[in-house]
C-alpha cells in the first residue's frame, strides 16, 4: 500500500482512483471493487463487527485505496502502512452535502421508507450479499461516520469539516496532501514525486453515474449467487 485516501465518498474519489492508477499506483481500491467482488463485502463486515483487522488480506495486490469503506479506517491504515502517503480528497462542504443527498443518502431514504423496508426484506431473502452489503455500509458509514443522521445539513457538513481537521491534525504535513480534484495533476504529481501526464485529469462518477452503478449492482446481487462465507 503506497497511497491511502482519507477523504469521504463523493469528494471525487472515483476520479482520484483513475488518476492514481494512471500514475502507477495500481490497482487502487474503491467501493466499486467491493461491489464488483461480493466476497469483499464479508471482509469489511468482519472488520466492522470486530472479527478481523487483517488489512494485508483486504488490500492484497493493491497499491492504493480511496473512498469508503477504506477511508473510514484512515487512522488504522496510516498506522499499519507507515510508509504510505495520505491523500485527503476534499470539496466544498455544501456541494458535498448536495451530492450525498442525490446519491448515497437518496438510496438510504428509499430503504428507510415503509415500502422500502418491505422491498428490502424481500430482496435480502433473495440475496445474502445484498443484506450483508447493506449491513456493512450501515455499520461503517451510516452509523460509524454519520451516527445515523442523513438529512441535517448543518450536522453533516460539520462532520465533514471535523473529519478534514482530524486528518490534518493527525497526519504529518510532509505525509499529507489535502487535494481537490479540480486542482488537476500538478499538486498530486508533485506530492507523489511522479511526472505530470500529458492527458487531462480524469473526471468520472457524477451523480447519474453513481445511480446507474447502484442499479446495476442491485441487479447483479439478485441474479448471481455468491459463494462467499456468511458470518
Amino acid at each position: 500500500m503506497r497511497v491511502i485516501g482519507a477523504g469521504f465518498g463523493r469528494t471525487g474519489t472515483m476520479s482520484l482512483k483513475a488518476a492514481l492508477e494512471g500514475l502507477g499506483f495500481a490497482p487502487c481500491y474503491h467501493m466499486a471493487d467491493v461491489l464488483s467482488e461480493p466476497r469483499r463485502i464479508y471482509q469489511w463486515l468482519d472488520i466492522a463487527e470486530g472479527r478481523s483487522d487483517d488489512w494485508d488480506a483486504v488490500f492484497e495486490g493493491y497499491g492504493a485505496c480511496v473512498d469508503w469503506p477504506a477511508s473510514a479506517y484512515w487512522r488504522e491504515l496510516a498506522a499499519h502502512y507507515p510508509q504510505a502517503k495520505v491523500v485527503l480528497s476534499v470539496r466544498d462542504p455544501d456541494r458535498w452535502y448536495d451530492s450525498m443527498q442525490a446519491t448515497i443518502f437518496k438510496q438510504a431514504k428509499r430503504v428507510d421508507s415503509g415500502a422500502g423496508r418491505l422491498a428490502a426484506k424481500v430482496m435480502f431473502r433473495l440475496s445474502g450479499d445484498m443484506e450483508a452489503y447493506t449491513r456493512m455500509t450501515s455499520t461503517i458509514v451510516g452509523q460509524g461516520v454519520f451516527a445515523g443522521e442523513t438529512a441535517d445539513r448543518a450536522y453533516l457538513t460539520k462532520v465533514f469539516n471535523d473529519h478534514v481537521e482530524a486528518v490534518k491534525q493527525a497526519i504529518p504535513a510532509e505525509r499529507l496532501l489535502v487535494f481537490n480534484v479540480k486542482e488537476g495533476w500538478e499538486p498530486l504529481c508533485r506530492f507523489l514525486d511522479v511526472p505530470v501526464p500529458g492527458e487531462p485529469f480524469p473526471r468520472v462518477n457524477d451523480s447519474a453515474d453513481f445511480n446507474r452503478l447502484v442499479r446495476k449492482t442491485m441487479f447483479r446481487f439478485l441474479t448471481h449467487r455468491s459463494s462467499a462465507p456468511r458470518p
